[in-house]
């Protein structure tokens, strides 16, 4: 179901749908994350590629803002309209303004339809993870992955109440929704998107849900390079943003936030919200990590003595262990100057050994790691490996034959213990 402010929205009318409260399905889903009352929520990133023929679309504005999303004026890369009118714009030119939410979905109630929450924005969500504010009211912070596009917050506008699941399945249809702006002195400030700003005055809370890219434009965010996952930290609350790369940042184009050039590796910051509260409107920042080979003089480990670390490109997915140590999977690593397969890392973040990286589990070739999710105990962590063999030409000259050594490669789920049943990392 579509859900919050766009739901009914005439620009989220289709022939199929002709009230806009209903779509088919949700599109290349990226990272999930939990919600505190249980639900589990779903980017959908890369929902652009579906979609053909914006050359042809009716409405110009909306051929406009689908530009600015990527959506390619001829033929798709998946071409879908050939078999399926919905995805052609020229001939259902609404059907893609149902897409680029993030997705809430109830895995204990399979009667309960997942819902698009719409006032958390439209952009190529990563995925969604939160931190309570100091008033009980929830905030979600999410990146856009591209290449100069930015990092957002969504704060509920009612208090979570533990004691009703109901209401608290309500919570992400009415808030705030905020866009990252970045000092290079290492402050900050999230901006409202809202048109009591002066920089949105003539626009509409649903123009800027609805074109939520452009509306970041209008205020003045900071374009990032390619901000993925973003995670609270459990013990220092935290803030850890993973910017993927940005091959395409030129010198002049350097900033604080994003302060190399031909950004191949990535990097990882640090954002604390004033007073500690994730309601909070200005921050401070700073870099944790600058990403790529260990002895590459442009890279660092928060400081860490780099003779020490492990060498690192691509960061991806975050997660963190109860001690407050951050584990970074990697996306592209083969594609940087570490070039080595994709793995998964560990780092504390604090104490004398903040920053000091090491290389944990890596995956066969071909394949990414993501979703990494540890137990309560952190005895054991989940990992996900996806598309191994990626690259392989046929079953004569496979890359690799993950898992069970026979053709084709598999996509899987592994769990990591320790053969004494110990805490991982320990």
């Amino acid at each position: 179901e579509i859900s919050g402010p766009l739901r009914g929205h005439d620009l989220l009318k289709t022939t199929a749908d002709p009230e806009g409260v209903r779509v088919i399905g949700t599109l290349n889903n990226c990272a999930g994350g939990p919600t505190p009352w249980g639900t589990v929520l779903s980017g959908e990133e890369n929902w652009n590629q579906y979609f053909a023929n914006n050359d042809g679309n009716p409405n110009a504005t909306l051929q406009a803002m689908n530009k600015r999303y990527g959506v390619g004026g001829g033929a798709s890369s998946r071409s879908w309209e050939k078999y399926h009118s919905r995805f052609d714009l020229s001939k259902e030119p609404n059907e893609i303004n149902r897409f680029g939410y993030i997705v809430e979905i109830d895995p204990m109630d399979p009667d309960w339809t997942p819902r698009k929450r719409t006032a958390m924005g439209r952009f190529k969500h990563e995925g969604a993870n939160y931190s309570i504010c100091a008033d009980g009211r929830v905030a979600f912070y999410s990146g856009d992955d591209e290449r100069f596009d930015y990092q957002y917050k969504f704060v509920t506008k009612n208090a979570w109440d533990p004691n009703d699941r109901e209401a608290a399945r309500t919570l992400l249809d009415e808030g705030d929704l905020y866009v990252a702006r970045f000092r290079d002195d290492g402050t900050g400030t999230w901006i409202k998107l809202a048109p009591t700003n002066g920089s949105l005055r003539d626009w509409t809370m649903e123009d800027i849900l609805l074109n939520t890219r452009g509306a970041a434009d209008a205020a003045g965010a900071t374009p990032m390079d390619r901000p993925e996952d973003v995670e609270v930290n459990p013990r220092n609350h935290r803030v850890y943003i993973a910017c993927t790369n940005n091959t395409r940042r030129t010198a002049e184009q350097v900033d604080g936030p994003n302060p190399r050039p031909d950004n191949a590796a990535g990097h990882i910051i640090e954002l604390s919200e004033d007073r500690g509260d994730a309601a909070a409107t200005e921050f401070t920042w700073e870099m944790f990590m600058l990403c790529g080979r260990a002895d590459d003089p442009s890279t660092f480990f928060a400081g860490f003595d780099k003779t020490q670390v492990s060498s690192i490109g691509a960061p991806d997915n975050v997660a963190f262990d109860r001690t407050g140590n951050l584990w970074i999977a990697t996306d592209g690593m083969q594609n940087t100057p570490v070039a080595v397969n994709d793995g998964l890392f560990a780092v504390p973040t604090a104490g004398p050994n903040r920053g000091k990286l090491q290389a944990f589990y890596n995956c066969p070739k071909g394949a990414e790691v993501c979703g990494p999710y540890f137990t309560d105990d952190n005895r054991a962590v989940f990992l996900n490996i996806q598309h191994p063999g990626e690259n392989s030409e046929g079953p004569d000259d496979p890359e690799t034959l993950w898992p069970d050594n026979e053709w084709p490669p598999l996509p899987s789920l592994i769990v990591i213990t320790k053969d004494n049943g110990g805490i991982i990392g320990s």
